[in-house]
């Protein structure tokens, strides 16, 4: 009795996270024959024609066709027939099918292909639209998972709210194989909704375990902070810095000696002080501005005014400078009041 086994070319296919090692394994099985050589071919995105780019040979070893890759490795033996490949650092331009060739005497060449998937975890964001109090439906928020391979589920779960909220979803696919998914969640802008919380989830083959982004609904008033320095006689100069820290560009707006504050989040949390120059001299006053959970805190020198309205805010800070003595005031102003 004779036990045969036939010969067999082993590979499989390999799936990778971007940035990682791949592993691709090729291995002979079922033969005597002499081994001479061991040829690798590819078909990638940045390489779509098939071609020759490493072999192996018994004594001189590895040897790169057309330039060489430090990020492929020769991890097997040729002496047990095995041509196992790692490539490190895996990027979307190596995605594609790679061939193992064995060169077989008396048999000739046994070959087997080997698909290289890769997976792209996605950016993930929430933004924020800023809806204002209304009675018509609005955008409340957009939640994006941007680049992602293959493309990842984007969902929202709105908990108590359930029927006041709505939401779509787009997906956007790119020339090198990602995905762009944006789930936009609308709602009424009422105040009963202000201040609840919701949850954007993703899931994707591409990520470990889902990701969950909180979300704060936040609705406003038609109302705008601002602080403004003002100061009499001969056209006074006026400026506005905050102390130990620069103003926040992508949240404030300086339009002469007005300074208004876009947002209402602690990266605005600091001490504020405006200057106005004039012929008679320059003075300088002082406002502490503190925001958390959308209460307000304004400290004047030594009086502590905290201020809540509607978790939003409004004001003015008049620095007047006469001659050589500042006077400070704040007042709440309402745009909805202002013609």
């Amino acid at each position: 009795t004779c036990l045969c086994t036939s010969l067999q070319v082993i590979g499989g296919n390999v799936k990778v996270v971007q940035g990682g090692t791949a592993i691709l394994l090729c291995h002979v099985t079922g033969t005597n024959d002499d081994l001479t050589q061991i040829t690798w071919q590819r078909r990638t995105r940045e390489k779509p024609h098939n071609d020759n780019f490493l072999t192996i040979l018994p004594r001189e070893g590895v040897q790169f066709v057309n330039g060489g890759d430090d990020r492929f490795k020769y991890i097997g033996n040729f002496n047990d027939n095995n041509g196992t490949l790692q490539l490190s650092n895996v990027a979307l331009k190596d995605e594609g099918r790679y061939t193992c060739i064995f060169t077989l005497f008396p048999s000739g060449n046994q070959k087997t292909e080997i698909p290289l998937n890769l997976l792209v975890p996605p950016f993930t964001n929430v933004k924020d639209n800023l809806p204002t109090l209304g009675t018509e439906e609005v955008l409340f928020a957009t939640c994006t998972a941007a680049g992602s391979k293959p493309p990842a589920e984007v969902r929202w779960l709105t908990g108590a709210l359930g029927d006041k909220m709505r939401t779509t979803t787009n997906s956007t696919q790119y020339d090198n194989g990602t995905t762009t998914t944006v789930s936009s969640l609308f709602g009424v802008p009422t105040r009963e909704i202000n201040d609840h919380q919701v949850q954007c989830v993703i899931s994707g083959d591409s990520l470990s375990k889902e990701e969950t982004l909180p979300f704060t609904i936040q609705v406003s008033s038609q109302l705008t902070f601002f602080l403004r320095c003002r100061a009499f006689h001969n056209k006074p100069h006026s400026c506005f810095s905050r102390s130990g820290q620069s103003l926040l560009q992508s949240a404030v707006k300086v339009d002469g000696a007005k300074l208004q504050l876009l947002s209402r989040t602690s990266d605005l949390n600091g001490l504020y002080q405006c200057e106005a120059s004039n012929a008679y001299g320059r003075k300088h006053s002082q406002l502490y501005v503190h925001v958390a959970s959308g209460e307000v805190s304004l400290d004047l020198a030594v009086q502590f005014v905290q201020i809540f309205l509607n978790l939003f805010l409004i004001s003015k800070l008049l620095c007047r400078l006469y001659h050589s003595e500042v006077i400070l005031f704040y007042f709440f102003v309402d745009r909805n009041q202002r013609k």
